[in-house]
Formats: C-alpha cells, structure tokens, sequence
C-alpha cells in the first residue's frame, strides 16, 4: 500500500480571527482558520483550504489587487508571501513585533503594514528581481498609541492610518509639497476604520464608541504637487550609505499632531462637516468592525453585540439593522460589486455571506463551538458525521467541505457518531442520557433511545445490517441494546466492572466486542441470547476496540501505550506494538517534566483499520497520528497534523525565553484592556469581566478515521476536521514494467487497433495521462470485445482508473458504458475477492452517486422550468382566443400535452 496521503482540506472550522477578504471578481472568499487559510468559491459552493500553514494563528491578510499574491502575518509578526496561483509560498519574512494590518495599494506596486505606532511603506513585490521580496521604502512616524486600521484612496496617492490613541493620521505614498502629515481627532474611543471618498481625499473616521466623523479636504486628488527633486549628488551618497548598512531603513517620515500656522499655510486642509452617532436609542454597544464600498457609498458597521447596520454614506440613511448572532462581530468585508457581505464572528467560529439587496445568505457556516469529539465516514464516502462537545451533530459533503445539516436536538455534549449500512441514518450518543436517530431524507430526529435508569453514554456501535443499536454506559457499566425498528430496549448487557469505553460490531458476524476500564474486551454473541462469547484479559485498562474489514483480526489499544492484536475466534493474542515512543508527546507550558517523561503516561485513543486491513491508524493526546503496518507490525508513517504553536503542547523542549525568576510567562495574563483581554476598570467603573482569561487549547487528536474508499482518511483535532488523500500524481509507480513499454511504443499499438494490448502496456507504464488517452482511442462498439479479453489482474486497475477519471472527465456515457461491461463481465470472478475490492468498488460508487445527484437535480430543474413554461403558454392562449385561429389552438393544445408527457416521463 502506498503511503503519499496529503493533507487535502480542514473542514469543521471556517473562521478563527482576522480580517476577511474577497478576491478581485468577488466571487471568492479567503478566511483565516488557526494557522491556515481557507478559499471558500461561493458560484460553484466549493471550499478549499491551502496547503501551507504558518507558525501561529493568522491575525491579518493582505490580498494584492490583482488576486494573485497574499500577505499572512501571524501573532509574533513572522509573514508569508503566498501565490493563490500557485498555492504555494514564494517568500518568508519577519517583522519581529506582533503586526495590526496590511493592506496593499490599489495599483499593487505598494503595501503598508503597522506594527505598534508605525507605519511602514513596502515595495510589493514583482518591482526588482532581487532575493529579498520585502523592501522598505519609507517609515511614518505619528500616532502615540498602537495602530488600527489603513486605508489608501483610489489613485495610490496617499493613505490613511486609525490609532488606539483617538486619532488618524492622513500619510503620502510620496512626498507631496502640499501634504503635512498632522492628525485629525474628534473622537473619544479607538479608531476602528477609516476610509476615503472615492477619488477624493474626503475621509470617514469610526470610532469604537460608535461614532462617525466625516472629514472634507479642500484640495482635489490631481491639485497634489509633487516635491522639488533632490539634488543628483546627494542622493546618491544617501544610496551609498544605505548600502553600507546592514539592513536598509528606508526614509523616516514624523508627523506633527499641532503644527503651527506657517507650517499649514497654502496646505491640504481638512475640516470635520459631520458627526454621527449609530446607537441614538442609548443601547451602548462597542462597535467591534466595519466596511466601506466606495461605488455604491455603502457602510457596514458590526457591534460586540451580533447586530449589524447598513448606511449610506454621506447623508447617513439607516437601510437595515439586523443581528446575526449573540456574538461580536470580528470582521466585515464587502465584494467589488457591492452585492455580498461578509461577517466573521470568532466567538463561535461563524462565516455568514449575505446579500443586502434580496435579503438572503449566500453562505452560511459554522464550525462546531468547542472540539470535535467523534467523526464517522459514510459508506460510499461521501459524507462525514462529527459530533462535538457543544452537543451538535453536523453533515459535511467531502466534495465541497460545506456542511449542509446540523442536528441540534442533544442537551450534552456528542461522544460518539455513526453512519448505518445503507448511508441514510446517522445515529449519535451523548452524556444526556439519550441515544438519537437522525433521517437523512427529511432531516430530522426519528428515534431517540434511552435508557431504564439516566445513563451517560460514552459509545456507539451499530451492526452491519443496521437493525441493532448498542452503547456503553459511563457510569453503570452496562451496555444497552435496542432494536432499530421498533425503538424498544432488547436487553442491558452487564459483566464489565468500569466504564465502557468502546464498542465494536464485527463487520461479518453478528459479534459486538466491548472494552473497559476494568482492563478486559468481552465478546458477546448477538444471536445467542445475548451470552459472552470469550473475554480476553489485558495488562491495563483498554480505550478502544476495533475490527478488521474482513472481521477476522480485533484491535485493541490500552493505557500502558501498547496496541494489541487478537484472534478473537481463538482468543490468542497475534502481536502487539509499543505505541508509546511513536506517539511524541509535546511539552505544555505549565509542565514541570519533559515532553518525556510526560509521553510514558500517554496511549492512543483512537483506533481505525485501513479499507483493505493491511494497515492501521491510531492518533491520541498529540500533534502525530501514527499509520502501523499489521502483519510487519511497524511504523510506515507519521503524520504531524498540525504545527501551530498558538496550541498548548506543541513544543519539545522549555522555551528559556518564556522563563522568568517569577516562573513561566503562561501564568501571567497579558491581556489587560486589550480587545479580547480582560478590561481592568478604574475604581467605580462597572465595566470588564475579571473572569475572562486568556485559553490556550491543548493538541489532541480525538478520533481517526479511514474512508471506505481506501482514498482518504479524517481525524478530528483541535484544529478541526483534517482530510488527508492520497495525491496519485506525485508518485511514479510503474506496475510489473518491462524495456519495451514506452509510450512511443503504447502508441504504435494503439496505432494498429490493438487496444486491449495497449491498454495493458500503459498500465504497466502506470501514468494516468496516458492510461486516459489509450482508453479514450477505445471506440464505444469495441468495449465489450475489450473488457472480455480483458486480464483478471487488470480488471481492478482498470475499475479504479474509471473510479479516478469520473471525478474529473466529461465524457460520463463512455465511462459509464466501461465500468456497466467491467461488472457484467467479470462480476462473479469479482465478487470471490470482494473483501479486497471493496475499497475499489466504493470509491467508484462514490464517483457515480455524486454525478447522478447532479444530474437528477438538473433535470428536476428542467422539468420545473418545462412546466412553468407550458402554464405560461397555455394561460396566454385562453386570454387572447380571438387572435388564434382554430387550426392553431389545436397545434398549441397537441404541443403542450407532447411537452406534458415529456415532463412527466423525464
């Protein structure tokens, strides 16, 4: 088996924190998830996130104009240049202090970025071939207090910067003979935003008490006048002497905040025409985010409290006030055309896309509040479960990475969820006390199980026929069993002498295995009044159980570390593999052992079989999820899910510089006053919640699984829901290849009309490309002669090309006549080796029930359309029957029941 599985998408989590931002056409979305970035295509109702992560969670993006090149920047200030082309990194850099915003000039030949009272003026990058893609070109100096917010006005002539300190400074991106940089108040809180006029200089100032300032300059954008230029001499000692220097300063730049009379003599000039207040009706509410299309004069505004206001600009006309949530609202982003709204809320991890005009959402996603607990794929891949900690069950399509229901019917957080045989019902178990059936049909709750006595319920099983339901008790030890048909509780299993913490149904036979605390795995005989069949004795407690594909072989991880195989017909143990040292434990902050020492108390608690049984995945309280070869009983890989040190656990070794004679820097909270710190009120003030600290959530992977396809595999983290796949394309594979098969050689063949040999000889060579070109040479009459004289050993190659090609390929009638004339053929030589082909066999179901779900939906839409079109008619044809002879009547009569039965039959 090969092991080139790639992460491939984060789904689970759509937004953490920063500033959103849409791409040029407006038909895109980028948004900051943790570490990594995510592109949600809102026309074609795709998501995607990137495969590159930086080394902190990202506070700020910065996306040119053009849509080709982004800037992230983490909470130290470390920044990557980032191709969305490519989707790979092109640069790294350090701004070596904790950046506020970046924002790059409407022509793209600038950015500027702020980093505590400064400003600073980067060429971007594409002006000079040069190593170093950040050059500074000049640093402002002006606001007292940290910076907020930049904006530039449309022609890249200048900028303006929002501070902390109730100010915004107005800068040039060159110097101008008329602009001194001085400072514009009138505000009693923190900038929030700012914003220019479109082709103007005119300005709108926002403040976080919820106040607008509206600013008018009386000099154009054109009555500019550019600076005298400097003598040739002297500027060329200047660029000796910078590069002589280490590293370049570029030209320093200070604002005045009171310059004096002379100084504004014959200069830009700004005065303050108005001022506005959004909350007139005293419901006082931070204003936390806001948005300005300059086209339209549209403004957004968000409040701490989830609701929003749309005004239009300059007279300040109220369009709507609505709430999105009960949260704050961390950021706004608007399209190019004006039409689609974008809002962030980092409180529950919610992106919400509306457009203002018809009222309606475009998209609307939201991760699971706290951590995902469980996941399940499934049965032909499609679909993954997750249940969560805040007690919701959600659907997410793999294709997309949307999720397109969440049941919110638990009280308690999920433990566990499920996928039935047939795909149709998800079943879910939580600390409620309830065990709940969800229709995928009709979207709702159509049995709840329970038990006798309240139970917390800490596991799920179901049997491969769908009909019997157990779950493992955390508190009784008992395990209970209902009928899926009727509801009622068929019996209560009691043996174990601690919690259950994991069940398993044997995929073949009517078996459930249970494991314990009590350091014990108790086999029981569903059929056989429910009896235990054999009880195998571990050296520790045991976490989790699980059963190979073919049912033959049980897994089962305990506490000491060790993962267990066992012969369960015969109860013999048939090997073990010390998990322990694999697992690699990070150090968390507050520890006073090395990651070490730390990892010898530390085991799996998640266990999955690959679709073909060869392999095994196992994940636990670390970064790593380790994959095990069965039979060799080795490690094959690890993969490091996640490498975002704004999560506990994440280091290897003390960091010294954390350190100080008091302890760890992690017990000091250091937010104070801050946006999401605690605000620490003067004496007398009734402000600020002292019970808010500052969380840093722990590494931990809670369940592993691998998709029925055998193509991919998910484990849900604190990081979210992570798609690992196997990426063909990277990988040269060549298949029992000999000196003749070349592709000139493939082709000759295919030359002389024999496509069954050529077909074997671009299999052996095993490049994809060519595999596609010599079956699609096939003509459609010659596929049945072909697939028949076809080799056994082919067959499954082929089947799992055609499985590949119908995610990408058009031509669906020709695959689909392949694939029909395969399984006619050779299904019953097939059906003898189901057990290893069933990954192959799911992987093209998948394939074919994602493209009919496609089409079906398109010719419901048709039909619709078709239906709507003939009462259309027929109602214009009885309003006006004197314009119509009677020979025409009857011919539009004729037309319409020929087009009704079309209908009807399609």
């Amino acid at each position: 088996m090969r092991f080139a599985y790639r992460f491939s998408g984060l789904l689970g989590t759509v937004y953490r924190r920063g500033n959103l931002s849409f791409t040029p056409d407006g038909n895109s979305l980028l948004s900051p998830v943790g570490n990594r970035i995510s592109l949600f295509d809102l026309k074609n109702n795709r998501c995607e996130t990137l495969p590159l992560a930086t080394r902190l969670n990202i506070v700020c993006v910065g996306l040119s104009p053009d849509g080709s090149l982004a800037i992230l920047i983490d909470e130290e200030g470390a920044a990557l240049l980032v191709s969305l082309i490519g989707k790979c990194v092109i640069h790294q850099f350090y701004f070596h202090k904790p950046v506020h915003s970046v924002s790059f000039s409407p022509d793209g030949k600038k950015f500027v970025v702020t980093k505590d009272n400064l400003a600073y003026l980067y060429h971007a990058p594409g002006k000079k071939r040069e190593f170093n893609a950040f050059v500074l070109d000049k640093t402002y100096y002006g606001p007292y207090d940290e910076t907020t917010c930049i904006d530039w006005t449309d022609d890249s002539k200048c900028f303006a910067v929002g501070s902390k300190d109730m100010s915004t400074w107005v800068f040039g991106a060159e110097r101008w003979a008329n602009l001194i940089y001085y400072s514009l108040g009138g505000h009693k809180d923190v900038i929030v935003a700012c914003f220019f006029e479109e082709n103007s200089l005119d300005l709108y100032t926002i403040s976080q008490d919820a106040a607008l300032c509206v600013w008018q300059c009386d000099t154009e954008l054109d009555g500019l006048k550019p600076m005298p230029p400097k003598d040739a001499a002297k500027e060329k000692k200047e660029e000796d002497d910078e590069e002589l220097l280490e590293e370049p300063k570029g030209e320093e730049i200070h604002g005045k905040a009171d310059p004096s009379e002379q100084e504004t003599r014959n200069k830009v000039k700004y005065s303050r025409v108005a001022k506005y207040f959004f909350n007139k009706e005293g419901d006082f509410n931070n204003l936390t985010a806001a948005a300005y299309h300059k086209k339209t004069h549209l403004l957004v505004t968000g409040f701490a409290s989830g609701i929003f206001h749309l005004h239009e600009l300059p007279d300040f006309n109220l369009i709507h006030s609505l709430s999105i949530s009960d949260q704050r609202i961390a950021s706004i982003s608007i399209n190019c055309t004006g039409d689609w709204i974008a809002f962030g809320c980092s409180g529950l991890g919610q992106l919400l896309v509306w457009e203002w005009q018809s009222e309606s959402y475009v998209l609307k996603q939201q991760g699971h509040f706290n951590s995902m607990v469980s996941l399940a794929y499934s049965p032909d891949g499609q679909y993954i479960v997750t249940g969560g900690e805040d007690g919701k069950v959600k659907v997410w399509n793999t294709s997309s990475s949307f999720c397109f229901v969440t049941f919110t019917e638990h009280n308690s957080g999920v433990t566990a969820v499920t996928f039935t045989s047939t795909g149709y019902v998800v079943l879910s178990a939580s600390l409620d006390g309830t065990v709940r059936a969800f229709d995928l049909h009709r979207y709702r709750n159509f049995r709840t199980f329970t038990s006798p006595r309240p139970s917390q319920f800490s596991c799920l099983a179901v049997d491969s026929s769908g009909e019997i339901v157990a779950a493992g008790s955390q508190d009784s030890f008992e395990i209970f069993i209902w009928s899926m048909q009727s509801g009622r509780l068929l019996d209560v299993l009691a043996g174990h002498e601690g919690p259950i913490s994991s069940l398993s149904f044997n995929p073949m036979k009517c078996v459930l295995a249970s494991a314990s605390w009590d350091k014990t795995v108790k086999l029981w005989d569903m059929l056989d009044s429910w009896r235990t069949k054999e009880t195998l004795i571990m050296n520790s407690d045991v976490l989790v159980v699980a059963f190979r594909p073919d049912g033959k072989e049980l897994a089962v991880a305990a506490l000491n570390g060790q993962i267990t195989f066992w012969d369960h017909e015969n109860a013999v143990q048939t090997g073990s593999i010390e998990g322990r040292h694999d697992l690699q434990m990070g150090r968390k902050e507050l520890d006073k052992i090395t990651a070490k020492t730390a990892a010898k108390g530390k085991s799996f608690t998640t266990l999955c079989y690959s679709a073909d049984g060869q392999s095994i995945l196992a994940g636990g309280l670390s970064k790593f999820v380790c994959i095990y070869n069965v039979k060799e009983q080795i490690l094959m890989k690890k993969f490091e899910i996640s490498c975002n040190y704004s999560l506990d656990a994440m280091e290897e070794y003390l960091d010294r510089r954390k350190m100080t004679e008091f302890g760890s820097m992690a017990l000091i909270d250091e937010g104070g006053g801050g946006d999401e710190g605690v605000a620490i009120p003067l004496p007398g003030v009734k402000r600020g919640d002292m019970s808010y600290r500052h969380f840093k959530p722990e590494i931990r992977v809670t369940c592993v699984r691998f998709c029925p396809t055998g193509r991919s595999w998910a484990a849900t983290s604190t990081e979210g829901l992570l798609l690992y796949s196997l990426d063909s394309g990277l990988i040269f594979d060549p298949f029992e290849l000999d000196i003749d098969v070349t592709p000139s050689n493939i082709r000759k063949t295919l030359g002389q009309k024999e496509y069954t040999v050529a077909i074997v000889m671009a299999f052996k060579l095993n490049e994809k490309k060519l595999i596609q070109e010599v079956i699609e040479a096939v003509p459609s009459g010659e596929v049945d002669v072909v697939c028949s004289s076809l080799p056994d050993l082919y067959v499954e190659k082929l089947l799992e090309f055609l499985a590949s090609a119908f995610e990408t390929s058009c031509h669906l009638e020709f695959y689909l006549i392949w694939a029909h004339k395969l399984l006619m053929l050779h299904g019953q030589k097939l059906k003898t080796r189901s057990v290893k082909l069933l990954p192959v066999i799911q992987f093209l179901q998948k394939s074919i029930q994602r493209h009919f779900e496609d089409v079906s939906k398109l010719c419901e839409w048709n039909i619709y359309n078709i239906k709507y079109t003939l009462a259309i008619s027929q109602q214009r044809g009885t309003k006006r029957p004197a314009e119509e002879t009677p020979g025409d009547e009857e011919e539009l009569d004729s037309d319409s029941d020929y087009l009704m039965q079309e209908a009807n039959e399609g």
